[in-house]
């Protein structure tokens, strides 16, 4: 399997009330970042199977624009493994109901998220790796111990987009 770790997008700032934090959802700027990140899986030729998200709105919402945008029509499965303070326990347990799918994207939160893929990476959890809001990491589930293939954030994938839109080549005056 191949999972794809997609910290959610940008959705304002953080509110202190519980209830209402897990009811924030994206701005302007988070769903611009699901579609800049979405085109980025289109034009890596990226294949999902099954989208997983947290409950929480901010989490949903970036998988379902980044799932439209990639064409899948089936329903965003909503799982608590991916919850805010969900447990590596329940994670490994969702990662496991979905060993037989090829392509697996899962949308959840930081902390949780960086921790998860440090563990996943390591064994041990000694690694930290930053992901910013929007980010997706791909992670090889089938190598032992899982091989963290590429990070890209939407910073990176917007430099990328702007640096292919101009010409590699300079310009020369015809004589």
């Amino acid at each position: 399997m191949i999972l794809y770790l997609m910290r959610h997008a940008d959705a304002g700032a953080y509110r202190e009330n519980p209830v209402l934090d897990a009811k924030r959802g994206l701005v302007k700027e988070g769903k611009e970042q699901c579609m800049l990140m979405a085109r980025t899986l289109n034009a890596l030729k990226v294949q999902i199977d099954v989208i997983v998200s947290s409950p929480l709105k901010r989490a949903l919402q970036t998988a379902q624009f980044v799932g439209t945008e990639l064409g899948y029509e089936a329903k965003v499965e909503i799982s608590q493994a991916l919850a805010p303070g969900a447990s590596y326990a329940a994670f490994q347990a969702l990662m496991a109901k979905h060993a037989s799918r090829e392509g697996v994207l899962a949308v959840g939160h930081n902390p949780d998220f960086f921790q998860f893929l440090g563990r996943l990476i390591t064994g041990n959890g000694g690694a930290a790796i930053r992901m910013r809001k929007g980010s997706i990491a791909r992670v090889d589930m089938d190598r032992h111990p899982p091989r963290l293939q590429w990070l890209i954030d939407p910073r990176l994938a917007r430099l990328l987009y702007a640096s292919v839109t101009k010409s590699s080549r300079s310009k020369t005056s015809r004589k």
